[in-house]
């Protein structure tokens, strides 16, 4: 039986290796390894899924995605079948699904690549530095993601969403897989809404949409999703990053304004 003065030293140690910045246990199963027995036989040891069984796991997950998808008839459905959809890892270390964020009715739906930090809190899409940054671009041009603002000068609502809507740990970069498991619900999201232009912020966006990244030499150009005019750009996050390339984003804008002229 564990003494007072036992518990004591435990827990000073304990506080020792916080201090010393651990803050995970490697293991679930406590390993002695000075034991003439050791305890590694009585830890399981997973064996390696084959890159077969990877991608039978993988097709399987993007053909539940393409099946939910089909089945939503409108954007509160969609958002309750991405709650449901059980075969994204990246749901269970976030705190909220992330959907969307603007007027569903609005003319310009803006892409983004996927939640960070305060977007994963609030629930809601470019909510941090980024989002308030997308929100000074957008204004110049007329738009605003809140339709209740809407006056002289911003005449045009946007909609706001992610190709990834669960925040990615250590904010990386999603995977091919992820989104490949993603974009079923993504297209389905685009044909909800209708826009008549959609902006897509990034790399990953870019890759999703038109299959194609190097954003810097993508962005100002127009490109096509099912019919619809896509413009890349920057990311907003990228733009804190480097102000020489705000320049470059209000050019794209002026032509984003330009072609909802054409287009009203």
């Amino acid at each position: 039986m564990e003494s007072k003065n036992d518990i004591i030293d435990a827990l000073g140690l304990l506080k020792w290796q916080l201090e010393l910045g651990v803050d995970e246990n490697i293991g679930n199963i406590p390993l002695n390894r000075f034991s003439d027995h050791s305890q590694k036989d009585e830890i399981k040891v997973k064996t390696p899924i084959s890159q077969q069984q990877k991608t039978s796991n993988i097709n399987r997950a993007v053909d539940e995605a393409e099946f939910q998808a089909e089945q939503t008839k409108n954007l509160d459905q969609l958002k309750s079948s991405l709650a449901n959809y059980e075969y994204c890892d990246l749901k269970k270390g976030s705190r909220n699904l992330v959907f969307s964020s603007g007027d569903p009715d609005a003319e310009v739906m803006i892409i983004g690549e996927a939640p960070g930090r305060e977007e994963d809190i609030q629930g809601v899409p470019f909510v941090g530095r980024a989002g308030q940054l997308l929100d000074k671009m957008l204004r110049p041009i007329g738009l605003t993601r809140d339709k209740n603002n809407l006056n002289e000068k911003l005449t045009t609502t946007a909609y706001i969403c992610n190709v990834i809507p669960w925040r990615p740990p250590h904010n990386r970069d999603p995977s091919s897989e992820e989104i490949k498991m993603m974009l079923p619900f993504l297209r389905k999201h685009i044909s909800l809404v209708q826009p008549k232009i959609i902006v897509a912020l990034g790399n990953i966006s870019c890759r999703a949409l038109i299959d194609q990244t190097g954003i810097t030499k993508l962005r100002g150009n127009w490109f096509d999703f099912d019919n619809i005019p896509l413009m890349p750009m920057c990311h907003p996050a990228y733009l804190l990053r480097n102000n020489a390339a705000k320049k470059d984003a209000w050019s794209d804008l002026l032509k984003i304004k330009e072609r909802l002229g054409t287009l009203a």
